[in-house]
């Protein structure tokens, strides 16, 4: 991982996005994407993770997040990827309706050659750059482009309506993750 690819700050406000590896849409299935949810749920109860905004969409994720508890960012993501992808790979194996098994599976194998780093299935790419979040003005504007992803790809049209992100939370509904903070001032 270059230097570029790293966390400078360890009290800042960061904004990361990563994909599936080829832009494969895995999460079409709620199945995967709860994957996550109770995955993000873990990393908040027990390693410090404040997440201020997320949305998952059919191929990536989107976060704005810190650490409370002194873990190391890249560790706490670097824990959260490797988890979560033997996790949503392994349920690609075993669910019995999914069509497109071979096909991903194949892939996910296929992308290993090109990393060192990984020995069966390679799910994440890894090209995900931590971007500090440095103002109040940058903050809200990150996190209006996290909510405003699933309008953007004519998924839905406000924003709250997509169950999975959380900007249900900023409209004053309760989302799926709970314990989380809705932005107001981190000048």
């Amino acid at each position: 991982m270059s230097r570029n690819y790293k966390f400078h700050n360890p009290e800042g406000l960061y904004f990361v996005s990563f994909a599936v590896v080829e832009w494969l849409d895995v999460f079409t299935r709620n199945q995967y994407k709860d994957i996550l949810i109770d995955s993000l749920s873990f990393c908040q109860t027990n390693k410090g993770m404040e997440i201020v905004a997320w949305c998952i969409m059919t191929n990536y994720v989107h976060l704005v997040f810190r650490s409370v508890q002194g873990e190391k960012r890249e560790r706490l993501l670097g824990d959260f990827k490797r988890f979560t992808s033997k996790e949503i790979v392994k349920a690609i194996q075993k669910n019995p309706k999914e069509s497109r098994k071979e096909f991903l599976l194949e892939q996910f194998k296929k992308a290993v050659t090109k990393v060192s780093n990984v020995k069966s299935y390679q799910f994440w790419r890894h090209d995900n750059k931590p971007i500090e979040l440095w103002s109040n003005k940058v903050i809200q504007e990150k996190i209006n482009y996290v909510h405003s992803n699933p309008v953007e790809a004519g998924l839905v049209y406000k924003a709250e309506d997509y169950v999975y992100s959380r900007a249900k939370d900023y409209a004053g509904e309760e989302g799926l993750l709970k314990n989380i903070l809705v932005f107001e001032n981190y000048d």
